[in-house]
């Protein structure tokens, strides 16, 4: 029985299935994994390392057409937001090889007496990632690559939905030459997932997804005395209080908010609009996300294509009518078409609706007005989550202000879209714990080893 299958979204034509894991097999992963840590992890040099995240690097630029035609059918992401995907799991992967002496370098440490002491850095073992459909590659390449960086091994388990992007991910390391055992996909149940996270050989557990995974892959690791990492959800603000350019900030707020057909943890969700801009800002507001084209992922001109499966679409549709039933104005939008969900805006939301509190993971915008300041920050930050959010205002003072009082892991002031790789990834509340990207990422999961030695 497989649960790894690829459903084309845009067609609902099933393209291939592929078989789950046999207890054997993820043994005999675990058993490589763990034998490779404690020879290659621990006895290769940072360079060695490098050079071999350069050479997956460079295999993502070559065979950059192929990965994202695989993702396109899988996921439905558009073709050209595919292939700048595949750009950036390139970049990242990159990064990590460009800073691998900063990342493995010892700390020196002041000490009252004689002698020294360090922080040496040192990897941790075998660490099980957990990685998501919405970006097949940039997110393993913002785990794999930081903890290869510095030694531990990897074992991959890929949603369940994207089985040909997670094997030709596995196949770029090994083309690359890191050894047997550094890296390897596992298409595991999720009984088996478990098992592997309770094993004594996996260190650490890094998970990118639902609030649900993460807190059922944090219970098993909390019962195992395992580090974990949580990327989950997240109900991003746009606070608009002021601009001297509307077409533009409306802009950047379409750009948010339908990056990725919408299914981005850390995309634009909630519009918080001062009131003296609110009629002009959503007036504009939904003609832009009105006039996206929905249609084949594979066009040029595709801005939407279809949400990730049927059953997404469906999931989202329910939101929306619930959102209505409940007393909300939709705007601009649509009936689902299959998979296909044409972007939405939604007015007159309450502290009292479910859709207040809730994440639209697709193309639907939901539009406050405030009256001031204060207003937009408690409204932004009357949420569960904490992940990103995006303020948009003239004054620089108060840019400061508000991103101080913002219960959230990133702010973004005055632009969208500006993620990088030495740029760390992560929020708080039930949005996660931890960071992936830049440096602190590769702080995850390594040994902070202190060394002190006598005069």
């Amino acid at each position: 029985m497989s649960d790894y299958t690829v459903v084309n979204p845009a067609t609902g034509q099933t393209l291939a299935s592929y078989p789950t894991a046999t207890d054997a097999e993820v043994e005999a992963a675990l058993a490589a994994a763990d034998a490779t840590y404690r020879g290659w992890g621990r006895s290769s040099t940072p360079a060695e390392r490098a050079e071999l995240l350069r050479a997956v690097a460079q295999l993502h630029r070559e065979r950059r057409d192929e990965l994202a035609a695989t993702i396109v059918r899988e996921m439905g992401k558009p073709l050209a937001a595919a292939l700048g995907e595949v750009d950036f799991a390139a970049d990242i992967t990159e990064y990590y090889a460009d800073h691998v002496d900063e990342i493995t370098a010892d700390q020196p440490l002041s000490i009252g007496g004689d002698g020294t002491a360090v922080i040496r850095r040192a990897p941790l073992g075998v660490l099980l990632g957990i990685m998501p459909w919405n970006f097949p590659y940039y997110q393993v390449a913002r785990f794999a690559a930081p903890n290869l960086a510095v030694g531990n091994t990897i074992l991959l388990k890929h949603a369940p939905q994207c089985p040909e992007s997670a094997a030709a991910i596995a196949q770029l390391y090994a083309d690359a030459g890191f050894p047997a055992g550094a890296y390897t996909d596992l298409r595991l149940t999720n009984e088996q997932a478990a098992a592997v996270i309770a094993d004594r050989r996996v260190q650490g557990v890094s998970v990118t997804g639902s609030e649900r995974a993460g807190a059922a892959v944090a219970e098993i690791a909390g019962r195992n005395l395992k580090k974990v990492a949580l990327e989950l959800g997240g109900s991003d603000p746009f606070i608009l209080l002021s601009t001297d350019d509307l077409d533009a900030t409306v802009q950047a707020a379409v750009d948010a908010r339908l990056d990725n057909t919408g299914q981005s943890c850390n995309a634009a969700k909630r519009f918080i609009v001062i009131a003296d801009l609110y009629d002009a800002f959503l007036e504009k507001f939904a003609a832009g996300m009105a006039a996206a084209t929905l249609g084949d992922p594979f066009a040029d001109d595709t801005v939407l294509g279809p949400l990730s499966s049927l059953a997404a679409a469906e999931r989202l549709e329910q939101q929306v009518n619930a959102a209505l039933a409940q007393g909300a104005t939709r705007v601009v939008g649509a009936d689902r078409d299959g998979a296909f969900f044409p972007a939405t805006v939604l007015t007159g939301v309450t502290s009292d609706m479910d859709a207040y509190r809730e994440e639209f993971f697709g193309p639907v915008g939901v539009v406050y007005r405030v009256a001031d300041e204060d207003e937009a920050v408690q409204v932004a930050n009357a949420t569960q989550f904490g992940l990103g959010s995006y303020v948009f205002t003239t004054d620089a003072a108060q840019a400061e202000r508000v991103a101080n009082k913002i219960e959230a892991g990133m702010v973004y002031v005055n632009l969208v879209l500006a993620d990088e790789p030495a740029l760390p990834f992560g929020g708080v509340k039930r949005s996660g714990t931890g960071r992936e990207l830049g440096l602190l990422a590769a702080d995850e999961f390594v040994n902070k080893k202190l060394i002190r030695i006598g005069a």
